[in-house]
């Protein structure tokens, strides 16, 4: 059992997260006395298919105050008219977490989405936080953060293999409603190779062999799988000309490692930074949710390759930061942010290498990996000089 950051809400709530980071775990640890409903067990789901009216029975003869969970609730979204029918009938009677894998399918069947009567929240594979900071940087690089790998580190490879085959390249061919098996495998393993970089979706579709549109089909069901996340590029009051296409990340970098068919091989000196990005993504996205920042990250680059590889930013503020995988902090990699800091464009930012000391590199604070975990967690990275 892992110690997740979340708290449990006291209101009705989505959770949305991939599949396999922990969400129906959390949920039973936090909610051991909730009424529940688990989509993924066949009995539970043809009972509710073929007696949707039961569902609203079993609810009613639970006393008033009980939590109801339903897990993976895309799988039959019709269930969400009752919850809302509940709400506006009996108030807070009920309190409903709804837990799910897939916004995408719900937005796509246009199903009611209960605006306004239940709130959001985000979960993500494992965090140095909640892992105490006890990391071994080679094995998150190469095996990533899910759970199950670092309950049972001995079948890494095999969980990660069946993740892959079993969950992505199967379940989420069915939601694409793909029709080439070959030219959608062939995407997952070239999107897996371009992880963290500018997405070049007309080069993909020649490589996959299928038309543009296609290819956009596939990175939106990622996206709405919670599988990949774009980046968008950032464009605010630099003086220079950027570059404005968005890059593409997966949500962990074992699982870039299994797309890519690497599980296998030794860390490559040129995916290494890559996948520290990777990872340094996700804790910024589950630090944002977890502490309620609001806010978004984007990425910023010039034509002639000045990068930035992360900056959040909300209304007016800007916070940026800069990932080396290197033991050995340069002050030309801090170029960029030293230079934006200079304009005004930033408020503040930080260097994050893999060296041992905290250092100051001009106006640009440099800690070390574990130091910038601890730094993040504590709420001091992602704030507003006002806070």
């Amino acid at each position: 059992m892992f110690t997740r950051l979340l708290h449990l809400p006291d209101h009705s709530f989505f959770l949305f997260g991939p599949r396999g980071t922990g969400k129906t775990t959390w949920l039973r640890q936090v909610l051991p006395n909730a009424l529940w409903f688990d989509l993924l067990r066949t009995q539970t789901f043809l009972a509710l298919t073929r007696q949707p009216d039961s569902f609203r029975q079993q609810i009613q003869a639970w006393p008033e105050g009980s939590w109801i969970v339903v897990d993976e609730v895309q799988r039959l979204p019709s269930l969400l008219n009752e919850v809302h029918a509940l709400i506006a009938e009996r108030g807070h009677a009920y309190r409903f977490a709804l837990s799910g894998s897939s916004a995408r399918k719900l937005k796509r069947m246009d199903v009611n989405l209960l605006a306004g009567r239940v709130i959001n929240r985000q979960f993500f594979p494992l965090t140095g936080t909640e892992l105490n900071y006890d990391i071994d940087l080679d094995q998150v690089l190469r095996f990533g953060l899910l759970p199950q790998i670092h309950a049972e580190p001995n079948f890494a490879l095999d969980a990660l293999e069946a993740y892959v085959a079993n969950y992505i390249r199967e379940e989420i061919q069915q939601e694409a409603l793909v029709r080439n098996l070959d030219s959608f495998s062939r995407f997952l393993e070239v999107a897996a190779l371009m992880n963290g970089q500018i997405a070049n979706v007309s080069g993909l579709a020649r490589d996959c062999a299928v038309a543009r549109p296609t290819v956009q089909g596939y990175f939106a069901t990622l996206v709405g799988t919670l599988i990949g996340f774009w980046l968008p590029a950032w464009r605010k009051r630099a003086k220079v000309k950027e570059v404005a296409s968005p890059k593409f990340y997966l949500f962990d970098p074992g699982v870039v490692r299994a797309l890519a068919g690497r599980l296998r091989e030794p860390l490559d000196p040129v995916e290494r930074g890559f996948l520290l990005e990777t990872w340094l993504l996700h804790e910024l996205r589950a630090a944002m949710a977890c502490q309620d920042t609001g806010g978004q990250l984007h990425y910023w680059r010039t034509p002639g390759g000045t990068e930035v590889d992360f900056i959040w930013t909300r209304a007016e503020h800007a916070v940026g930061l800069e990932i080396k995988a290197a033991t050995t902090w340069r002050s030309e990699y801090g170029a960029a942010l030293k230079s934006l800091l200079a304009q005004g464009s930033l408020e503040a930012a930080y260097g994050i290498y893999l060296g041992t000391a905290e250092l100051k590199d001009g106006a640009l604070r440099v800690f070390p990996l574990r130091r910038f975990l601890r730094e993040l967690a504590s709420g001091n990275v992602l704030r507003t000089v006002e806070e």
